[in-house]
């Protein structure tokens, strides 16, 4: 019997099925000072313990990113070791913040799959939970990936797709037990703008770039534990290029949103994303955001934001997205819509 595993495959999955993932993860001031090395992140509620008290917290958290990276990392060798493509996200909530010492693990349910035409391969979709070492929830979401079939003679399972929320209900939003925003200082926060000084529709352009390097990013997905062959081996793509991690290109446009955006403190909502472009190292990524939507929360001082993120390589005209055949444009990497919170 082998040791080894190649990872399952599209015949490997059904509807109903749990996987709980290998691999606890304790998190560390390590990941933090990795993450703000890696990033231009720069959101002072995660960069400062005195900030986060004045907010109300015992202590600043760890980025909400570092949490999802994590989770996401441990579902790479049981859902995504034989993906073709990570191709959406939907329904996340961000549960609980994530502290140094906390130890995450990771969870997940099939919950849809549908053999693609070409006998090749298929779709899987996945709801993942991830809970820290009290068993308490920190983030849920929905993912589904293109996988290879294993037996191209292997029959097609009876199609489920799953049908899932175009948007988290602002209702349904967790604002940290204890967040207080009444009290919060925009001098350190980096801008002056509070939720009512943007408008539905209005697009930020936010000016930076950065140039995506070949170690960096594998050090990144080294650090998430997340094992696809795609990010490391040249020889697992016919063009020997190593592909970027896509939660490297999130990370990269969420901190560059600082400019513009840095009182979008807190992710607590992933409403939809899809990596509409490949990325590789030497491209050099810019972004922009559209403001979606605004709305209360019962929280003192606090409100949310939601934004569409997309993330591009530099020179692509400002503010596009998609062609008139409704396809994205080819320098487009990311298009991601969340709900952050945001002082009133």
């Amino acid at each position: 019997m082998s040791k080894t595993s190649a990872g399952r495959f599209f015949e490997d999955y059904a509807v109903g099925q749990v996987i709980e993932h290998g691999v606890p993860r304790t998190l560390s001031g390590g990941e933090r000072a990795m993450y703000h090395a890696l990033y231009p992140a720069r959101h002072a509620l995660y960069s400062s313990d005195e900030f986060a008290r004045d907010c109300g917290l015992h202590e600043a958290p760890l980025d909400d990113l570092i949490g999802f990276h994590t989770v996401f990392g441990k579902t790479v060798p049981d859902v995504s070791l034989n993906a073709v493509a990570n191709l959406g996200y939907a329904e996340g909530r961000f549960l609980k913040p994530v502290h140094l010492g906390d130890t995450l693990v990771s969870r997940s349910e099939v919950i849809g799959v549908k053999q693609n035409s070409n006998g090749k391969t298929g779709v899987v979709w996945v709801r993942t939970t991830g809970e820290n070492q009290l068993g308490e929830p920190v983030l849920s979401y929905v993912r589904w990936v293109m996988v290879r079939k294993r037996d191209m003679d292997a029959p097609a399972p009876e199609t489920v797709v799953p049908e899932l929320s175009g948007v988290v209900a602002a209702s349904d939003l967790v604002v940290p037990e204890g967040l207080d925003f009444s009290g919060y200082n925009f001098s350190h926060a980096g801008e002056p703008h509070r939720l009512g000084d943007y408008a539905i529709g209005e697009k930020i352009d936010h000016v930076d770039g950065v140039t995506i390097e070949e170690a960096e990013h594998m050090l990144a997905t080294r650090m998430w534990q997340n094992t696809a062959k795609v990010h490391f081996d040249a020889t697992a793509r016919e063009d020997g290029k190593r592909l970027i991690y896509g939660g490297h290109v999130i990370s990269m446009a969420r901190a560059l949103s600082f400019n513009g955006l840095a009182n979008a403190q807190m992710i607590v909502g992933l409403n939809a994303g899809a990596h509409a472009n490949p990325c590789f190292s030497g491209d050099t990524v810019t972004a922009w955001s559209e403001v979606l939507d605004v709305a209360e929360t019962a929280a003192p001082g606090i409100g949310a934001i939601r934004l569409r993120l997309v993330a591009q390589r530099a020179g692509a005209a400002s503010f596009a997205l998609k062609g008139e055949d409704g396809k994205y444009l080819p320098d487009v990497l990311l298009d991601l819509d969340y709900w952050a919170l945001m002082p009133v």
